[in-house]
């Protein structure tokens, strides 16, 4: 079970969040809760926790230096902020110090069940990772790990995605992966989207405007200039070739 540390000043908040929510069933536990970030600070000193759960607006410490303390000194826990409405603007100010997610108040079930279960997936490979470091094969398997969430999240991930994940800075797993695979992070990205992007082409389900969006491309003018400098043609040329192709 990985173990959370969940932080409100709102005692009804905690207790619901203890108390009503399968935790177990997604793999977490509720290890402790206290009501502000001075004292979430003082337990982290002296337990291990995996998840920080903390409300943004709370006395004392805030969530938001709550976070940012977390991010410089403990940055292998994994922080989610728990949001009013009225704070989303400062939710996002807190995604710089490593927050992972966030949560809207009173919290929907379905909303904290797809951000822990994702969490979930994160946490577990962090752990296979980090268990075989010092091992030979420690940068095998990093690489193994970046690709392997590449191709789970190609549609929306970012090189700071992949740092956080790997608990190193961007510009040093940018020069990692280059210097292990001989090829750059943003060019391995757009190889996977292109592959996967002509996979789609052969579906005729698919409107061109829609594999744009489904392979990380908002604007479907980037994508089809990405697509004919990746294949020489655009995704119609390759769709009419496919479907010529087909029909021969």
């Amino acid at each position: 079970m990985y173990k959370i540390l969940l932080v409100d000043d709102e005692k009804e908040i905690r207790y619901g969040l203890k108390n009503y929510f399968p935790w177990s069933h997604l793999g977490f536990e509720i290890a402790h809760d206290c009501e502000n970030g001075e004292k979430a600070l003082e337990y982290i000193s002296q337990n291990p926790i995996d998840v920080l759960l903390t409300d943004i607006r709370m006395p004392v410490i805030d969530g938001l230096g709550l976070a940012k303390q977390i991010h410089q000194k403990h940055n292998q826990i994994h922080t989610v902020i728990l949001s009013g409405y009225r704070d989303f603007q400062y939710a996002k100010e807190a995604m710089k110090f490593g927050v992972v997610d966030y949560i809207v108040k009173p919290g929907k079930y379905e909303e904290m069940q797809e951000v822990f279960s994702q969490l979930k997936k994160k946490l577990d490979t962090c752990l296979t990772v980090h268990s075989t470091k010092g091992t030979g094969s420690y940068s095998d398997n990093i690489i193994h790990t970046i690709k392997k969430y590449v191709e789970d999240h190609y549609a929306n991930i970012s090189l700071g995605d992949l740092a956080n994940l790997c608990k190193m800075s961007p510009n040093y797993l940018s020069t990692f992966f280059k210097e292990k695979t001989g090829t750059n992070f943003s060019t391995y990205l757009t190889e996977i989207r292109m592959e996967k992007a002509s996979q789609m082409l052969n579906d005729f389900n698919y409107k061109t405007y829609e594999i744009s969006k489904l392979v990380g491309y908002s604007n479907p003018k980037n994508f089809t200039r990405t697509f004919k400098k990746y294949y020489g043609i655009t995704p119609r040329e390759y769709r009419q070739t496919s479907n010529h192709q087909t029909e021969i």
